[in-house]
């Protein structure tokens, strides 16, 4: 691995340290995004380089005047180097983790392959997985997000 991605990955848990301190303290609102990508009969899951090493959905923060769905286009680039567009709204999920309260916007893609180019500063690893075995080690909303999943 690269000095430079070890760099920024120490400045990510580094931001992260700080940004849970400020949630303990100002118990924020903040609006963020998760996302199922499925492929086949297949969903992606990620490990972060910074925060409980779980399988955990791609997602991330939406910025301010930032439309949701516009939130989920713009992090799925920037994580998985993919352009997805057409995505399917599964509502929303409201949840207090770490002293912040987080409206989750819920979307589902499904891609035509499974090609991603993986940002190695906020994610460690990614791996697609069939729905009926997912790894024990999941994020705390993975299995509650997957249920609301539509079929197609």
């Amino acid at each position: 691995m690269r000095a430079s991605v070890q760099a920024r990955r120490a400045a990510v848990r580094l931001a992260y340290g700080g940004l849970r301190t400020y949630w303990f303290l100002f118990r924020p609102q903040i609006d963020g995004v998760k996302c199922v990508v499925a492929h086949a009969d297949t969903i992606l899951l990620v490990r972060h380089t910074y925060g409980k090493p779980v399988w955990d959905l791609p997602g991330g923060t939406v910025r301010r005047r930032e439309l949701p769905r516009a939130a989920a286009r713009r992090e799925m680039n920037e994580e998985l180097g993919r352009r997805i567009e057409d995505w399917v709204d599964l509502g929303e999920l409201y949840v207090n983790t770490n002293h912040h309260y987080d409206i989750l916007h819920l979307f589902q893609a499904r891609v035509p392959d499974r090609q991603i180019d993986l940002d190695l500063t906020e994610l460690a690893e990614a791996r697609w997985f069939p729905l009926q075995t997912l790894p024990p080690d999941l994020g705390r909303y993975v299995r509650p997000i997957l249920a609301r999943v539509r079929k197609a």
